[in-house]
């Protein structure tokens, strides 16, 4: 899978974050996600298709990713091309973005990883950071998003581990239901996201599904 920056194209929708804890959709939702050409050279890496079997049995919260060597190479799993239970729906677009959807069409999954480089990063807090990169996907400024995100997680190596502390923001509109979770690393300079719509299930249970099978694989 590829890996891009983190750019921010003109055509993006303006959304502006409700002062509540739960968000309102404006608009297409996946108007807001950026799809520009990348602008770094991914380290090289060989492609992970689906996560490791074998759990560390470690965490990776906001600090202990401090811990992090700078050159460690950090990636989705793919653990759900081998789901019956969703499908392929755009494949890697070369811009460090492909999504997967559910077999019954309720759901989709936006996948994201790449450099943070165009991204507000705070040096020395993942938190902040990955809080920057919601703000990015929303086109709102970071210090609006911080005090209505939680902190959640994804799997850490292998599905249904948990672990990697997450930054996250959940919206409602009638039926529908969407979550956007982000970490960044600021050690490495990467990011990942994950953008789940939903027309007629929840996304937060369905994350919740997705972390099962589908991990963050970290490689020293």
């Amino acid at each position: 899978m590829t890996r891009t920056s983190f750019s921010i194209p003109l055509r993006l929708a303006s959304t502006a974050i409700a002062a509540v804890a739960v968000l309102s959709l404006s608009g297409c939702l996946y108007a807001q996600i950026p799809v520009g050409s990348p602008t770094d050279v991914p380290s090289s890496s060989p492609e992970t298709d689906a996560p490791s079997d074998e759990s560390s049995g470690s965490t990776l919260t906001f600090t202990e990713g401090l811990d992090l060597a700078s050159d460690t190479y950090i990636e989705w799993g793919d653990g759900l091309v081998v789901d019956e239970g969703w499908k392929i729906v755009s494949p890697d677009d070369g811009n460090g973005a492909w999504t997967y959807g559910t077999v019954d069409g309720t759901c989709t999954a936006r996948f994201w990883q790449g450099y943070t480089t165009d991204v507000p990063v705070v040096a020395g807090d993942d938190s902040a950071s990955s809080d920057a990169i919601l703000g990015v996907l929303l086109q709102t400024p970071t210090s609006e998003v911080t005090p209505l995100a939680t902190t959640g997680e994804f799997s850490y190596m292998a599905g249904g581990n948990g672990g990697v502390e997450t930054r996250q923001v959940v919206g409602v509109d009638g039926s529908r239901t969407w979550l956007m979770a982000a970490r960044a690393f600021t050690q490495t300079g990467v990011g990942l996201s994950v953008v789940v719509d939903c027309t007629a299930a929840d996304a937060e249970a369905t994350l919740a599904a997705i972390n099962e099978e589908n991990a963050v694989v970290v490689t020293p």
